[in-house]
């Protein structure tokens, strides 16, 4: 029985017994049900209520949550650290099941090809030219992309725009250098190669486009369907985003699987050792049900996207949090943990913002200064923030995620909650960090790396520490959440990760299953 039958008869068995799920428990049932069942569960909520007083109509997730019973602590991979210097991890070798762990992904090969990696063409020396030539790429090639579209191909330049009489209706392709925004309108300055032009979104505009232009951000390369005044300005009646089409999507030929997972922030005292601890032995057929060992048998590749430590002196008061308060040891332990995933388990890594590397995208791969102590332990890969990758016929685009602050801060209804939502605007924007000047720092190299040329199958990335997936137009999005508990600097900002669940992708069918190990 699939996890979602499992769901659907929970359902049946709640409504049957006059109740209901309240949206919260919902969700819970369907992020556990691949580790427990959620009839069994509803089942004991039901003879709960039954002996109580009162009786509730909605079945909430914290009597849920109190009827699992919590799986016995594992034996730790990493012992206890003193602030000093950090003992060693031990190696486990317990086996939690009587029956042999068979991995299936240990008959194939593994397969992955660099389809595109910066790390190794960055040459940028910070002048003016290279800024105007950064940008003057950007255009070029988000341009190109527009003019793919069918409905763009006859778009003419501004300069020729300003020139048609009054009332004429045309096409043009700009970058968006201001920005200002009112009840009752909104006004976009935009510029190509000759020349710029005020344009207009009034507050009667149709619903759907005034709320296409608020979700506009500056230096987006776009496409303006607009209408000539007898003045220069010019007046929107369509937005149209270089966006990405529907596709075919490419698949492996064998049901090997890949676990997606990012900022593991390995030296901060919220790293959740228990519960990457139980990650590490579920990859080693040692931990959970037989499901969950029958998905970790699957299991071919392991991508981390960023920030594997947490680093020095990335957020204020961060000292106060650090269980160890040198970078160099802090990869010392990761690479411990990340030594003891299986070897016929490929390991691909890429920088994040806490990472040992320029903070600068698109950045370079991790230093082997500091890679080295995992490099010497088993074979890894590692590249640069973002790089595109084709993992068994699979392409994957990876990317650690820094400007999803930048959306989450500028653009209506963007949250951190659903940071699906903000990677689905990048791809429509067909860009990694559209606005420049954000909280996001950008290299001007002579070519824009982040420009997001070809279409992915999966867009991972991680940073903003919750779980969150979808699927836009046939690319599987998927953030990946982190391995850090609640910091007070998040806190401060009224922040709640949803650390140690950790995405599954089945690269056969691209389906995403999620298992808890917090």
């Amino acid at each position: 029985m699939s996890e979602m039958e499992k769901l659907q008869k929970a359902v049946r068995l709640t409504i049957s017994a006059g109740y209901q799920l309240d949206k919260e428990a919902f969700e819970f049932l369907s992020s556990i049900a691949i580790t427990e069942d959620p009839t069994e569960i509803v089942s004991k909520a039901i003879r709960k209520i039954e002996e109580a007083e009162e009786k509730p109509l909605f079945i909430g997730r914290p009597l849920l949550e109190e009827l699992i019973k919590k799986p016995e602590p594992a034996k730790e991979i990493g012992a206890q650290l003193t602030e000093e210097k950090p003992k060693e991890a031990t190696v486990l070798t317990q086996i939690t099941s009587k029956k042999v762990f068979h991995p299936y992904a240990k008959n194939f090969e593994s397969k992955i090809k660099v389809v595109e990696n910066p790390a190794d063409k960055l040459t940028s020396s910070g002048t003016i030219e290279d800024y105007l030539e950064y940008f003057r790429d950007r255009f070029k090639r988000i341009e190109r992309l527009l003019r793919q579209r069918i409905d763009v191909k006859s778009a003419t330049s501004i300069l020729e725009a300003l020139k048609a009489p009054a009332n004429t209706r045309l096409k043009i392709i700009g970058m968006i250098t201001d920005k200002r925004e009112s009840k009752q309108r909104i006004l976009l300055t935009v510029e190509d190669f000759q020349a710029n032009a005020t344009v207009l979104v009034p507050r009667n505009s149709p619903q759907e486009l005034f709320k296409k232009a608020q979700l506009l951000l500056p230096d987006q390369v776009i496409c303006l369907s607009v209408r000539k005044t007898r003045s220069n300005l010019l007046i929107v009646e369509d937005i149209i985003l270089p966006d990405v089409a529907p596709r075919p999507q490419h698949k492996a030929a064998v049901p090997v699987y890949a676990v997606l997972t990012s900022d593991m922030h390995v030296g901060s005292a919220k790293f959740q050792r228990d519960a990457f601890n139980r990650f590490v032995l579920w990859l080693n057929g040692k931990y959970g049900n037989e499901r969950m060992k029958e998905i970790a048998s699957h299991v071919k590749y392991v991508l981390i996207a960023g920030d594997i430590v947490d680093g020095i002196g990335v957020y204020p008061n961060q000292i106060n949090e650090l269980e160890i308060k040198d970078i160099y040891e802090q990869y010392r332990l990761a690479a411990q943990y990340i030594e003891q995933i299986p070897d016929y388990i490929e390991v691909i890594v890429i920088p994040g913002n806490h990472d040992a590397t320029r903070k600068a995208l698109p950045q370079p791969a991790i230093p082997n200064d500091f890679l080295e102590p995992l490099e010497e332990a088993r074979q890894i890969y590692s590249f640069g923030n973002p790089c595109t990758l084709n993992i068994h016929g699979v392409e994957v685009l990876m990317y650690h995620g820094r400007s999803l602050d930048d959306l989450v801060s500028t653009v209506p209804g963007i949250e951190y909650e659903h940071p699906e939502k903000a990677m689905t605007l990048l791809l429509q924007s067909r860009h990694l960090a559209p606005l420049y000047g954000g909280k996001t720092p950008l290299s001007p190299e002579n070519r824009d790396f982040l420009v997001i040329e070809r279409v992915p199958e999966i867009f991972h990335a991680g940073h903003v520490h919750v779980l969150g997936y979808s699927n836009y137009r046939g690319v599987l999005i998927i953030n990946s959440g982190a391995w850090q508990e609640q910091t007070e600097y998040m806190r401060r900002l009224g922040f709640v990760p949803t650390p140690g669940k950790v995405p599954v992708v089945n690269l056969q069918t691209l389906e995403v299953m999620t298992i808890p190990f917090s």
